[in-house]
């Protein structure tokens, strides 16, 4: 059994990692509110961008013609999947669904025969998926300098990607990243990004028979839009993936507050049992001295 001074270092320890994991659990806390704000705020622009984008490719038709990140290149042999994770841990298996995800997306894809590159976001999915496809990473973009995530910087990897497409690096983008659905529930989704698509949730505009006149025409008009609409998606799941990895750093905190807190009192009964029991020996042997004499 551990001696009296070690289960007093134990609970110090433990009531000290206490105060911490309450602290990180105040400060996720409030960077969700913020975080969440944002996310939901952004959901109306990208679902109305979606739309614009998806009314303008139906009056258009995709085809040859067409700007090339919506038509395509005409084949999906070459795939880059884009996964977007946090820069830091604490917050559960956050990280790890997104990855666990990533990974049978690949997967799948290698198993189809496509040739699979991945461009990683975030330092913990890119030390995950390093080691089992450290091969077939191409890029890997760091944001740990970014103090907010906004159009700056959505619109950064926006060219990262785009370029890359431009240079025939890839056929088909996907986007992997958690979408934030409440404190407690964070969704790992994969989001074509290239050729766009729009959502088949996306609202539609009903003309009521009207017919739109396009300056200078919808060909033009989308090449101006489509960048726009990609940084806009990119955008939107950088926001959604904050808010997620905040709601879920605060759960995860919280449960490691009550756990501290239990730990706490079971070292307690521990201490006081043994102090308890240590008395008694004390008390017998002065009483069995005291009979000897």
């Amino acid at each position: 059994m551990a001696s009296l001074k070690d289960l007093r270092g134990r609970i110090a320890s433990v009531k000290s990692t206490q105060k911490i994991t309450k602290a990180m659990q105040m400060v996720a806390a409030a960077k969700l509110k913020r975080a969440q704000q944002a996310a939901e705020a952004s959901r109306p622009y990208a679902q109305r961008m979606a739309a614009v984008i998806g009314n303008l490719a139906d009056s258009v038709g995709v085809g040859e013609g067409g700007p090339r990140l919506l038509a395509g290149t005409g084949s999906d042999q070459t795939q880059l999947v884009v996964v977007l994770t946090a820069e830091r841990g604490l917050c559960g298996g956050f990280n790890g669904n997104v990855a666990k995800l990533a990974r049978k997306k690949v997967l799948s894809l290698q198993a189809d025969g496509k040739d699979v590159k991945v461009l990683t976001i975030g330092k913990k999915g890119n030390d995950v998926l390093k080691r089992e496809f450290g091969s077939i990473i191409v890029d890997h973009i760091d944001l740990r300098g970014e103090k907010e995530l906004n159009g700056e910087v959505a619109a950064k990897i926006g060219r990262t990607i785009t370029g890359m497409y431009d240079d025939g690096a890839f056929d088909v983008c996907s986007f992997i990243y958690a979408e934030f659905k409440n404190v407690l529930t964070q969704k790992p989704v994969v989001q074509q990004l290239i050729p766009a698509v729009a959502p088949e949730d996306a609202p539609k505009v009903d003309l009521k028979g009207a017919t739109y006149l396009y300056e200078p025409n919808e060909t033009e008009i989308l090449e101006a839009l489509l960048p726009r609409y990609v940084n806009t998606q990119i955008l939107s799941a950088l926001l959604e993936s904050s808010a997620g990895e905040q709601g879920a750093r605060m759960t995860a905190m919280d449960n490691a507050t009550r756990n501290a807190g239990e730990m706490i009192d079971s070292l307690n009964l521990t201490y006081n049992r043994a102090r308890q029991a240590q008395i008694t020996t004390e008390l017998t042997e002065i009483i069995s001295g005291a009979e000897a004499l």
